[in-house]
């Protein structure tokens, strides 16, 4: 085992930080990482997308440390145009997980999005479900309340997500309209034991952050990057499937939005998926997971579990 073996390691499997939008985790976690000298597996719904990296936050700037990269798993991994899905993050994540495990490391899961969270640490039992043309012929008309409302006949809903655009509303209807009908493959995995750490910040800063973050953003090039996944090749309707950032920058660079309107509509999208994470988060814990909220402190998290931090370390303080 790697100098991070300690009782935390005995005691957990897995370290998992999340929390809202913007509020520091992925700073937290390779503050973590850096310290243990492991390895971060991304738990972002968007962040799989290679291309799309100013619009999803990616931030790879973050996981280096004085100099040094700390090494990171689940970003990047497909095209932009794919629908990447729950069931394709759980064996992903699998995958990533043995392989850090088998170094001896402890991994830390970092991420905002908290049915992909939930899913491996509870070993949820998921179906991989095909496409449905006709199905999607059929609903492609229908707007996002008559969707929704659709949506909520089903008494079972498997993927309990956000569906913030017609296209995701679609695919949830398929989702289910196939499990009535047919066997679908399954997997099964275990339950991970983890300690979860929820990064918690004050409301007002997250909305500050937020704003302050989304001018950033178009400021290093946002529009452009979207433009130029138009020019590659991608509908707008693949970019606006993907909500917040690529839905209304795509609706701006089409000339459906002005760029005032474009902003103001983003900027409370983007506070209201911030609010809808927070409640997913509360959620996994009326579901019975344990979360440690504790800001985004390294030193804080010294203080609270010394035995991860033994006093002799070849690593330093980070």
């Amino acid at each position: 085992m790697s100098s991070n073996s300690t009782e935390m390691d005995k005691t957990y499997e897995l370290i998992t930080v999340l929390g809202p939008t913007a509020s520091g985790k992925t700073a937290f976690a390779v503050a973590l990482a850096n310290e243990w000298d492991t390895e971060i597996i991304s738990a972002d719904s968007r962040q799989v997308y290679r291309g799309m990296t100013i619009g999803t936050g990616k931030d790879l700037s973050d996981y280096v440390v004085n100099g040094k990269s700390v090494p990171y798993h689940l970003i990047d991994i497909c095209d932009p145009g794919e629908k990447y899905n729950v069931f394709r993050y759980q064996h992903d994540f699998r995958q990533a997980f043995e392989v850090i495990r088998s170094k001896g490391k402890l991994p830390v899961l970092c991420g905002g999005t908290g049915l992909y969270i939930e899913a491996v640490l509870k070993g949820y039992r998921l179906l991989d479900v095909p496409e449905n043309p006709e199905l999607r012929q059929r609903l492609k008309n229908k707007t996002l309340p008559e969707l929704e409302a659709l949506l909520k006949s089903y008494k079972q809903l498997h993927n309990k997500t956000d569906v913030d655009t017609p296209q995701r509303a679609i695919r949830a209807i398929e989702i289910e309209a196939y499990s009535l009908t047919q066997e679908a493959r399954q997997q099964d995995y275990s339950p991970i034991r983890s300690l979860i750490i929820g990064v918690d910040v004050d409301r007002e800063l997250r909305r500050n952050r937020i704003s302050a973050r989304l001018k950033k953003r178009l400021d290093e090039g946002m529009i452009d990057e979207i433009r130029y996944l138009l020019q590659t090749g991608l509908s707008p309707e693949d970019l606006i499937y993907y909500g917040l950032e690529y839905k209304y920058v795509t609706l701006y660079v089409m000339g459906r939005l002005s760029y005032s309107d474009m902003f103001t509509q983003l900027e409370i999208a983007i506070h209201q998926f911030a609010k809808r994470q927070m409640t997913w988060f509360r959620g996994m814990e009326k579901r019975g997971l344990t979360i440690r909220w504790m800001p985004a402190d390294i030193t804080q998290f010294r203080m609270i579990f010394p035995s991860v931090f033994p006093a002799q370390s070849n690593r330093g303080r980070a």
